[in-house]
């Protein structure tokens, strides 16, 4: 979801080559068991058990009525509360400002439904995820096809300290820290910093990042596009109802919705005993099992982050749509060992900044020795 904002910072370590090759494929899923050999996760399945690939085929299937359906109840709150804070607003009623948040919210399950359309698990039809994606990626001022690839490379490599770069959030290790001059240590502090990773990052991502074509011709198509529908819309809305519904009222719930969505993919993988290893060592399912928490919300949060806080479910079987997540934890009990995350807990998460290899744990810049 989000790219480094210090880029190349971790990546002068050997083998930090990424190759367009380890890109997974829409339909790849690896055929090894669960490994979970460090954390407590379930062993390597047998002949007589069968393994998850078997377990989860099941619910990685798409159901177009159910994909409708949670797109009109996701689509049509969301139209509405912005018509309503728009026209508001152009009428001077500052009252619906309070629409923000509820809009946020709505946003954020719209990018839930954009991110599964990327890994063609939402509908059947290659085309119709394709196309609400895109479509989508406007609300989400998120080019599709642009963030799809580097989302691919964020799956082909969670977890692996010689992968690191593309589609995550920067983590040193602590040597490497360490090894830093005093001006570059201080500029991975303040990226690290909460009010820079939370509210500064998602604006300078959505923004501006995602608004510079790079990449292969499909990622530059993808963001000029996109740029082109956000012009459009942007002119339509300063023609009929002026600057401050735009200023006032668009780009606040898109920048809370970023900051949300910057902080669920962040606490999914960013926790003290998560999962990172060098590329000898790497190994598909434990990065997922045990570098993806399970994000243990209430109930309402879950529907509202699109139930991603099963993220070690998405990241073992990409094809499991959002609406089939939980019906698989239920009904696995392997899924169910996952490393939970309460959302109370989850908090302290938000000072972790450092991988120490000799620990295996992310620690707080206090927790070093210079």
């Amino acid at each position: 979801m989000v790219g480094p904002l210090i880029p190349n910072m971790a990546r002068d370590e050997p083998g930090s080559a990424m190759s367009v090759d380890a890109i997974p494929r829409d339909d790849a899923v690896t055929e090894r068991p669960i490994a979970g050999a460090r954390s407590g996760c379930p062993g390597q399945a047998t002949a007589a058990a069968p393994g998850w690939r078997e377990l989860v085929a099941q619910y990685a299937k798409a159901d177009g009525r159910r994909g409708t359906l949670e797109l009109l109840c996701t689509a049509l709150p969301f139209l509405l509360l912005m018509a309503g804070l728009l026209w508001g607003l152009n009428r001077g009623l500052w009252e619906v400002v309070l629409l923000v948040v509820p809009a946020a919210a709505f946003l954020v399950r719209l990018f839930v439904i954009q991110h599964d359309c990327g890994h063609g698990s939402y509908f059947r039809s290659r085309w119709a995820n394709n196309w609400l994606g895109r479509f989508i990626g406007v609300a989400t001022l998120t080019p599709y096809a642009f963030w799809k690839r580097d989302h691919a490379l964020h799956h082909a490599t969670s977890g692996n300290l010689d992968r690191r770069g593309v589609g995550d959030i920067t983590t040193l290790t602590v040597r490497e820290y360490l090894a830093r001059p005093a001006l570059a240590r201080f500029l991975y502090r303040l990226y690290r910093n909460p009010l820079v990773l939370f509210v500064v990052g998602p604006a300078y991502q959505f923004l501006i990042v995602h608004r510079i074509p790079r990449g292969n011709i499909k990622s530059w198509l993808s963001v000029l596009g996109t740029n082109a529908a956000l012009a459009g819309v942007v002119a339509a809305l300063i023609l009929f109802l002026g600057w401050r519904p735009l200023v006032v009222g668009y780009l606040p719930v898109a920048l809370l919705a970023g900051s949300i969505g910057i902080w669920l993919f962040y606490v999914q993988h960013q926790f003290a005993d998560t999962y990172w290893e060098r590329a000898g060592q790497w190994d598909f399912e434990a990065a997922a099992f045990e570098g993806c928490s399970l994000y243990d919300l209430p109930d309402i949060l879950h529907w509202f982050t699109g139930r991603i806080g099963f993220h070690h479910i998405h990241h073992l079987a990409i094809k499991v749509p959002n609406y089939r997540l939980r019906a698989a934890f239920e009904a696995i009990p392997a899924f169910q060992r996952a490393r939970r995350l309460g959302l109370a807990e989850s908090f302290a998460c938000a000072r972790l900044a450092l991988w120490d290899e000799a620990r295996r744990k992310l620690v707080r810049f206090r927790d070093i020795r210079a």
